[in-house]
């Protein structure tokens, strides 16, 4: 807990520089409180006072009351808090609190950085001493589960009061903006298979990673429209007793090498698994809630995911105003939301969750094909812990992989619904198309014209969706979408700390993060902030190099470069001698069927630009290769640290 407050007051003391003023008052409050209150202070307390200063600068005065935990100001400054007011007092008017009209941008990055700092802190699972720790507590748990229910609830209400009138309008405007793709979908389905791929997540049938591919379990619904002897079997000899549900396939591998016969089992509705739905780490104060699909229906999403997407890619409307791998044109949009005030950014709450069924059900309906195949891999319960089985209202919960474009089409087409309002006549394709570059989607990250927001605002309630008022802004001159902040066309993105600073070299997971979040530092220029983290990660790390931003070794990255002490005997490269991540996925052995049907769907011919599963930069140095995927696959249980010499670049 020290070292993070060391280096609040560090980061304090740079900002007082920058924005000329003093940090004094504040680190003292800073260092007192957090040795009463603990984590909470700096993890909780801190970011509610950054999330109320976003919702100051967007409505152009503040309001002291939004935190009540600090004490108002008096004189010359009762318009502000007295916590930090060095920096407001440079944006907002100290005795009335109005915003002025030419802010300090500095000085709001400087509140930003220093309030929300700590606002995605976790924990390890494990202390150093190897006792459990637990992210949030028990009780934050089940109100998190509590939620969810309730949220079922309310989606389940909200289709029950929505006039059918409404429900027309939304699959005209669907067919108008969706139509030519999805019968281009139509076709690929009525003509040619397509491909499957089993993700790297968790399945709710609790199957390792390559056991996946001997899966013996589908449902009635798939075989409907996906059979299984397409799917599950490499070249399969069908012997099928459809009476008893069950089919018995050989496949020629098999027969040549062994003969074994491999049984498939479906499942009829009310026999399907559920989704298992659990907790992750999201911030302190409340974790995030997803859905472990089964096996079989995460198969088989992934297979229309790459039909869905490639299909929207292909549309030059579409492509961009959905985003579904690339985030940065809503950060531009959002940034010239903010220098010109003309758009909106809007964020949804509990997104994911409140997408119904009944909406997913009108956006596909006239493509039969399309939406039997939908509905086909959508699973029809959830298992709540402390709540059993549940039947679900909504879409799909975040776990599925259909879950986010369809979310997305289903936003798009209440926006332009939101924009019909205001100009109070229907959109063609031609005029939806004129709002090119003032609508996109991105998840739950929404973007549109300031003119029409009310309306939008109002369509996204009929049709059951919350307004996250708190991180929506059109009033002022700040803008948020998919993780990036501007205030007037300025970026005023912040670093923020993942973990606990570590305390030793074996602590691999804290070493890590803080060597990446130094590196954070160091490229958005609080460089005395850097400094602090250089001299603290040196009492740990005996070699600490400087490095460029793709070498594996972990080392300080630099615009001066990096540096070596020798050169590959066999390679004449440059080397230098640091600490590199060293991750050993675990023993998950696969033959037979299995595996021949694994290595036909990594070489089968996919379409452009299916999302893969990229290793994450931690996992350069892992001791298996790609050929021994058939021995070795999954997330590595441990992650370590090794020294070593590696390429700086």
């Amino acid at each position: 807990m020290k070292s993070l407050t060391s280096l609040w007051s560090c980061t304090a003391q740079e900002m007082a520089v920058r924005c000329h003023t003093s940090a004094t008052r504040d680190i003292k409050t800073v260092v007192s409180r957090t040795e009463h209150e603990g984590i909470s202070f700096l993890a909780i307390s801190l970011a509610n006072f950054g999330k109320a200063t976003e919702k100051w600068l967007d409505q152009g005065f503040v309001v002291p009351s939004d935190v009540p935990g600090f004490a108002r100001g008096s004189g010359r400054l009762i318009g502000l808090p007295t916590f930090l007011s060095g920096y407001l007092g440079r944006v907002f008017d100290p005795c009335s609190g109005v915003l002025m009209d030419y802010p300090d941008i500095e000085a709001i990055y400087a509140v930003r950085q220093l309030t929300l700092m700590f606002s995605k802190i976790r924990f390890p699972e494990a202390s150093s001493d190897g006792k459990p720790l637990r992210v949030v507590t028990p009780e934050r748990e089940r109100r998190a589960m509590s939620e969810y229910v309730r949220c079922e609830q309310e989606v389940r209400f909200s289709d029950s009061i929505l006039d059918e009138s409404y429900m027309d309008d939304f699959h005209r405007m669907s067919e108008v903006l969706f139509g030519p793709v999805f019968r281009s979908m139509e076709r690929i389905l009525s003509f040619q298979k397509l491909v499957p791929k089993h993700g790297p997540g968790a399945v709710a049938d609790r199957l390792s990673s390559n056991t996946k591919f001997n899966q013996h379990t589908w449902t009635t619904r798939l075989q409907h429209i996906f059979n299984a002897d397409d799917y599950l079997i490499s070249s399969p000899i069908i012997s099928t007793d459809i009476d008893q549900k069950r089919f018995y396939s050989v496949s020629a591998t098999e027969r040549c090498f062994s003969l074994s016969v491999k049984r498939i089992d479906l499942l009829e509705p009310d026999m399907e698994v559920p989704v298992r739905v659990i907790s992750v780490p999201k911030t302190l104060d409340t974790p995030r809630i997803i859905a472990i699909e089964p096996t079989c229906m995460q198969y088989m999403q992934q297979a229309l995911f790459a039909l869905i997407r490639d299909g929207l890619k292909r549309d030059d409307f579409l492509s961009s105003v959905i985003g579904i791998d690339d985030q940065d044109p809503n950060r531009e949009l959002a940034r010239r939301g903010s220098l010109s005030g003309d758009l909106a950014t809007l964020d949804l709450s509990e997104a994911s969750d409140r997408v119904s069924n009944q909406h997913v059900l009108a956006l596909f309906a006239g493509y039969p094909l399309l939406l039997e195949g939908v509905q086909a891999t959508r699973s029809r319960k959830a298992d709540v812990p402390g709540h059993c089985v549940i039947r679900l209202a909504k879409f799909a919960s975040m776990g599925s992989a259909l879950c986010f474009p369809v979310e997305a089409m289903v936003f798009l087409t209440v926006i332009f619904l939101g924009i019909e309002e205001e100009l109070n006549m229907p959109l063609s394709r031609e005029a939806c198309e004129s709002y090119l570059g003032q609508v996109r989607v991105f998840g739950d990250d929404l973007i549109v014209p300031r003119d029409c927001v009310l309306s939008v605002v109002d369509k996204l309630s009929v049709f059951g969706h919350s307004v996250n008022a708190s991180k929506s802004y059109w009033a002022g001159r700040f803008r948020e979408s998919c993780g990036r902040e501007y205030y007037d066309g300025q970026d005023v993105s912040i670093v923020k700390v993942r973990q606990l600073f570590p305390t030793r070299r074996q602590d691999a997971t804290g070493v890590i993060a803080t060597v990446a979040f130094r590196n954070q530092l160091y490229w958005a220029g609080l460089w005395k902030s850097v400094s602090w983290l250089d001299s603290y990660l040196e009492r740990i790390l005996r070699f600490f190099p400087n490095v460029a931003p793709t070498s594996p070794v972990l080392g300080r990255e630099s615009a001066l470069g990096y540096q070596f002490q020798t050169l590959d005997p066999y390679m004449h490269s440059p080397l230098v001698k640091g600490y590199y991540v060293y991750a050993k996925p675990p023993s998950d052995p696969l033959t037979g069927d299995g595996a021949l049907l694994k290595c036909l769907l990594r070489h089968e011919k996919l379409p452009s630009d299916i999302l893969s599963v990229k290793a994450p930069r931690m996992s350069i140095g892992v001791a298996n290769t790609d050929d021994e995927h058939l021995e070795r696959t999954g997330r590595p249980e441990h992650v370590g640290i090794k020294l070593g010499r590696r390429s700086p670049f």
